[in-house]
């Protein structure tokens, strides 16, 4: 008997986008008065790559600590809210403690994690030769790490923060146009 793939890299979904769009319209309703704006980020938000079918949100809110006060709203929805986990001034929830769908980063409004995410997304948007080097590491990365996620993280690390100081750069270039 085959084990389950539990970090599982798959095609790109066309339904992303629109599964993006469903999730932070129930999101919004219940973080109405806190919520700015949420972003569909991470690799399901780049057309053709490759991903863990996870869609990553990114929440801009006007206050992190009043987000504390809205856990009970956020696991009526179906979220798992895990504080910090080690970014500081991250708050991070999950849904699907089995078989994950969705992660929520927020960040407060304006902070350099939101810039750091949305540059990461764009760069690799804007750069299909780099998205295709992602996509095939983490396929890599994938099949390597015998289901444990600390080791498909780390076999990405390296890619990632080369690539996310590039697009940093890159995206301070653009301007204001970008955000």
């Amino acid at each position: 008997m085959t084990a389950r793939r539990i970090i599982e890299v798959v095609p790109a979904d066309p339904q992303w986008p629109q599964a993006f769009q469903a999730e932070a319209a129930r999101i919004a309703e219940v973080l109405s008065g806190n919520l700015i704006r949420a972003h569909h980020i991470g690799s399901t938000a780049v057309p053709h790559l490759a991903a863990k079918p996870v869609i990553d949100i990114l929440l801009e809110v006007t206050d992190v600590a009043a987000l504390d006060a809205q856990d009970h709203a956020m696991e009526q929805l179906g979220y798992t809210p895990r504080g910090e986990l080690g970014i500081p001034g991250r708050r991070f929830y999950l849904r699907g403690l089995i078989r994950r769908t969705h992660h929520i980063h927020a960040f407060a409004a304006g902070s350099q994690d939101v810039r750091r995410h949305l540059a990461f997304r764009d760069y690799l948007i804007a750069h299909s030769d780099v998205a295709k080097q992602y996509a095939g590491l983490k396929q890599q990365c994938a099949q390597a790490c015998d289901n444990d996620n600390e080791k498909y993280c780390a076999g990405k690390h390296a890619f990632v923060v080369e690539h996310q100081d590039k697009a940093l750069a890159w995206y301070e270039g653009l301007g204001d146009e970008s955000a």
